[in-house]
């Protein structure tokens, strides 16, 4: 075989292994569906919050004692100078476990995402600042929320919907 051959059977294969690269690429966009990512994301990143609120209440605006207990005794911030409690337990327990009901329910329903997205950051930071051993979880809590606050819900989403009506109905 002469040297131009073989020159010809190495671009073949090289032309040959690039079809294959962009098949298997097509197939994985198929699969990974930007609106479906997002549903996933938004679902993803809903999950703990949403354990971590049923865990605290007993009924309908009733927080367990467990939860309270935690808020006063436990969840301290680790701010240079030491950790200190919060200002009043009871009022945190409160509305963290409001934040942990409600923000997954919106997540997943895809409404008021961004703006749901950026609370969960923030309660996510101060997560991170009580129970800073927890950081490799709660970077990818925060990862998520800032993937959801940079590219919104997706099309599969209440927010799509609300925004769809919305810019027809304008003149």
């Amino acid at each position: 075989m002469n040297t131009a051959t073989e020159l010809r059977i190495v671009r073949g294969s090289k032309h040959h292994l690039f079809d294959l690269v962009d098949r298997a690429i097509a197939v994985i966009r198929a699969i990974a569906l930007p609106s479906f990512v997002q549903l996933v994301l938004r679902i993803a990143l809903a999950v703990p919050f949403w354990r971590s609120g049923i865990l605290k209440w007993s009924g309908f605006l009733q927080l367990n004692d467990t939860a309270v207990l935690l808020f006063s005794d436990e969840f301290k911030l680790h701010l240079p100078g030491g950790p200190y409690s919060f200002p009043a337990p009871e009022a945190m327990a409160f509305m963290s476990g409001s934040v942990e009901i409600l923000a997954p329910i919106f997540l997943v329903l895809g409404l008021a995402t961004r703006f749901t997205a950026l609370a969960l950051l923030v309660m996510t930071g101060i997560v991170e600042l009580t129970v800073p051993d927890g950081w490799p979880i709660h970077i990818t809590w925060a990862a998520m929320a800032l993937c959801i606050m940079a590219w919104g819900p997706g099309g599969l989403s209440l927010d799509y919907g609300v925004q769809k009506v919305v810019r027809i109905d304008r003149p």
